[in-house]
C-alpha cells in the first residue's frame, strides 16, 4: 500500500461502502511511475467467515501495476440490520447499518 500515490489516506466516507471500483477522486496519481491513469483491481476474493461476507482486492496502477491500495468490504447482518463496513486507503473508511424491516425502528419519533 502506497500513501503517495493518494490524496488522502482513508478518507472518510461516511455510509458510501463500495464492494467494487475505485475512489479516484483521491488518486492523485502513481508514486512508483509518475502517471495519472485509471485503477485496476485485482487479486478479488470474495467468502464467507463466520456469517460475514468479505470481498478483498487490490488496487493496482494501470500502467506499471504497482499496488496503490488493499480493500476490504464486509456485509453481515446483525440482529433486525444489515450492516456494511468498508476500509481502504484510497477509497476510504464506510460504515452503514440499514433495517431489513419495512419501517426502521431508529427512524420512528416517540408518541410521548
Amino acid at each position: 500500500m502506497c500513501g503517495g500515490c493518494v490524496g488522502t489516506e482513508y478518507p472518510a466516507r461516511g455510509t458510501t461502502c463500495l464492494e467494487g471500483g475505485s475512489f479516484l477522486l483521491n488518486f492523485v496519481g502513481c508514486a512508483q511511475c509518475g502517471l495519472r491513469d485509471f485503477v485496476l483491481v485485482a487479486n478479488r476474493a470474495a467468502g464467507l467467515h463466520d456469517g460475514e461476507e468479505i470481498v478483498t482486492y487490490d488496487h493496482l496502477c494501470k500502467t506499471c501495476h504497482h499496488v496503490i491500495a488493499h480493500h476490504e468490504y464486509t456485509f453481515s447482518v446483525v440482529d433486525d440490520y444489515q450492516e456494511y463496513t468498508m476500509l481502504c486507503l484510497l477509497c476510504g473508511r464506510a460504515e452503514d447499518s440499514v433495517s431489513i424491516l419495512p419501517d426502521d425502528p431508529r427512524q420512528m419519533t416517540p408518541l410521548f
